[in-house]
C-alpha cells in the first residue's frame, strides 16, 4: 500500500526535474503507480472513498433482542454463557469461532446501555496519622447481669492503617464518653495519631441545628483532645 509520504517524496522529485521512472525509484514504488498519482495529483488519503454499510451479514441481528432482554435481566451474564444458551436454542446456526462477535456486541452493550459501573475512591492510610472511633448499641445481644437487662454501648476505637482495635464499656453518645474512651485507648496503644475522627454525637456536643454530620478530633497529648 502506498503511503502519503512516499507520494509527497515522488512529488517532490518530480517538482526537482527528475524523470518519472527515478523519482518512483527513489519514493520505493512501480512506475506505474507513480504515474498514476502523478495525473492524480492527491495523496492516497485523499482518495480514500468512506463506506457505512456493514462488509459482512449481522449474524445475531435476529437473535440479539433475546440477548438483550437475558442481559437487562442479569447484567452480569458472560458472553461465553449466553453464546452456549444460543447453540442449545438453534442447533447447528451458530458456529464456536462466532463466539468473539457476540463477544464484542456484548461489550459494546454494557458500555452504552449497560448499568452504571461503581464508582469508589479507594482511602489511602498512613502509619499514625489518623484514628476513629463510634459507639456502638449493645441491647440487640439481651446481655444481662443475675437476671437485668445490661443497656450499654461500647465506645469502638480503630487505628484506619493497621486496624487495630479496643473498646470501652459506656452507657451514652456524650463527650464524656468519648474522652473516656479516646484517653483508656491511647493509654492502651501506648502512643498518640495526628487525628481523631469520630461520628457525630449527641446534642452534649453538637447542637440540633447544627449541619456538620462528622466531629473532628486533633490529639494533642495523652489525655488532651481539642475539638476541630
Amino acid at each position: 500500500m502506498v503511503t502519503d509520504r512516499q507520494v509527497r517524496r515522488l512529488m517532490e522529485l518530480l517538482g526537482k526535474g527528475k524523470s518519472l521512472a527515478a523519482s518512483a525509484a527513489k519514493a520505493d514504488m512501480d512506475e506505474k503507480t507513480a504515474r498514476k498519482y502523478r495525473e492524480l495529483g492527491k495523496l492516497p488519503s485523499g482518495i480514500k472513498v468512506g463506506h457505512s454499510w456493514r462488509t459482512r451479514e449481522d449474524l445475531f441481528a435476529e437473535v440479539w433482542e433475546e440477548v438483550k432482554e437475558k442481559l437487562k435481566i442479569n447484567p452480569g451474564l458472560e458472553a461465553k454463557t449466553l453464546f452456549e444458551d444460543l447453540q442449545r436454542r438453534y442447533p447447528g446456526r451458530f458456529a464456536d469461532g462466532q463466539l468473539r462477535t457476540l463477544q464484542r456486541r456484548v461489550k459494546i452493550w454494557r458500555a452504552l446501555e449497560g448499568p452504571a459501573k461503581e464508582v469508589f475512591f479507594p482511602q489511602v492510610h498512613k502509619p499514625g496519622e489518623l484514628c476513629q472511633s463510634d459507639f456502638t448499641h449493645m441491647k440487640t445481644l439481651g446481655v444481662t447481669i443475675e437476671g437485668q437487662p445490661f443497656d450499654h454501648l461500647v465506645y469502638h476505637f480503630v487505628l484506619t492503617y493497621s486496624n487495630w482495635e479496643t473498646g470501652t464499656i459506656c452507657f451514652s453518645e456524650s463527650f464524656e464518653s468519648l474522652s473516656e474512651g479516646l484517653q483508656n485507648a491511647l493509654w492502651e496503644l501506648g502512643g498518640m495519631p495526628e487525628r481523631h475522627r469520630t461520628d457525630r454525637l449527641s446534642a452534649a456536643v453538637q447542637k440540633p441545628n447544627n449541619p456538620e454530620s462528622s466531629h473532628n478530633v486533633t490529639v494533642k497529648k495523652r489525655g488532651q483532645v481539642n475539638n476541630t
